[in-house]
């Protein structure tokens, strides 16, 4: 059965140039819309998340950036579908417990610290001005991701100039391409 990538935008959803928008496009990966990019509630976008993997046709690959990494963490302590997802990419996780983030972002704090349930790897820049390198480490830690430095390269968006990013689709690789039940 077909291994289906789900990409998760953060706060705002992503643009036409970055690089989740370009793997969708060129790769057929799908977006799970949430119902507000701009005003984001997180029981519905987990709500929303546990609809679109309880309703896949087989096993799903999570592709998280940003207010998506958080949500993947808060949306796999509930969810009766862990068991479906093969593994989650996070990219450069919002720190929404930051005082600026918070004010913008009522009801996400305190990020769920628990082991993610499934394979993981968490990516994150030196120089994110949304959550400090060190605050990705330990998030990399508490989640169970294996981590990787980007160097210094921003909120790894649109503005990072990563184009279609091919270095990460490797990341994802093992994942997409394990046999049935693995």
């Amino acid at each position: 059965m077909a291994v289906q990538v789900l990409t998760l935008p953060g706060w705002l959803s992503s643009g036409p140039q970055h690089w989740q928008t370009r793997w969708e496009q060129r790769y057929g990966f799908v977006r799970v819309e949430q119902h507000d990019w701009l005003t984001p509630r997180r029981g519905d976008w987990m709500a929303r998340l546990e609809d679109v993997v309880g309703d896949a046709a087989g096993p799903v690959v999570l592709v998280a950036h940003s207010l998506g990494c958080i949500l993947t963490a808060a949306w796999a302590v509930h969810s009766r579908h862990t068991g479906r997802v093969r593994g989650a990419l996070l990219v450069a996780p919002g720190d929404v417990e930051q005082p600026d983030l918070a004010a913008h972002l009522p009801g996400w704090a305190p990020i769920v610290r628990r082991a993610l349930p499934f394979s993981s790897v968490l990516v994150a820049s030196r120089d994110d001005p949304y959550c400090r390198f060190e605050r990705a480490q330990g998030l990399a830690a508490d989640w169970g991701s294996r981590f990787i430095d980007a160097g210094a390269r921003g909120h790894l968006n649109a503005e990072s100039g990563l184009g279609d990013w091919p270095e990460a689709l490797d990341w994802i690789a093992p994942w997409r391409d394990a046999a049935p039940g693995v």
